[in-house]
């Protein structure tokens, strides 16, 4: 194991990349976690950077058959990101799909309000925008999280994860400038594998390390 939490990666993470800010070449930070996981790690990120930290909520779409399985992602209204490789390996059309994906919609609207309420989402334009969650397996959520974000004019887009395989990393890293990974196992089953504890992030905890930001902007 690499981490023995969240917030020790995090730690790990910011020390990276507090090295890089201290080089001048990070410039008008802001931090974005993936929730709920990469809440902890970002906020260690954030803190050690002296930036402000928000979230971007993703949705995974899974199958109905494999619940387990992430055949896609969401975020915000976008459309869908699907593996179609997936897709057409478990014979299932988008269509199939729509109830699930109307399901994650909503529930992602639901945690922007627990998240965020009636605060507006932070402006990216013409900012750096680190976005951080605690690992990667797919990249699914990541990419669909990336292109969101793109639309949305940064100056600089960079990805920051504790732990990834070299083939993800492979398959996202156009979707950013930069990407910082620290571990990248060749094979890597979950993320969770990598974490001494990776218990549930509570929706609680993702509001009080926001407000708790928020608190002191």
């Amino acid at each position: 194991m690499a981490f023995r939490d969240r917030t020790h990666a995090g730690r790990e993470l910011a020390l990276r990349l507090v090295e890089w800010a201290d080089s001048g070449d990070l410039i008008n930070l802001l931090v974005l976690a993936l929730p709920s996981g990469g809440v902890p790690v970002a906020a260690e990120v954030a803190r050690a950077l002296h930036v402000p930290l928000d979230v971007l909520v993703a949705r995974e779409i899974s199958t109905p058959i494999r619940p387990e399985t992430a055949i896609g992602a969401i975020v915000a209204d976008d459309p869908p990101l699907y593996d179609r490789q997936g897709l057409a390996m478990m014979h299932l059309s988008e269509d199939r799909l729509g109830d699930v994906v109307a399901s994650e919609r909503n529930e992602l609207h639901r945690l922007e309000y627990v998240y965020r309420g009636r605060r507006p989402a932070p402006s990216v334009g013409g900012r750096t925008v680190v976005l951080v969650d605690d690992g990667l397996t797919t990249g699914l959520t990541a990419t669909a999280a990336l292109r969101f974000l793109r639309r949305h004019g940064p100056a600089r887009l960079v990805l920051a994860v504790p732990v990834a395989s070299p083939r993800t990393t492979a398959a996202v890293r156009a979707e950013c400038d930069d990407l910082v990974c620290l571990v990248q196992p060749t094979s890597l089953h979950a993320v969770g594998e990598w974490y001494e504890d990776f218990g549930r992030v509570p929706d609680t905890q993702v509001t009080d390390t926001l407000h708790t930001f928020h608190a002191t902007a």
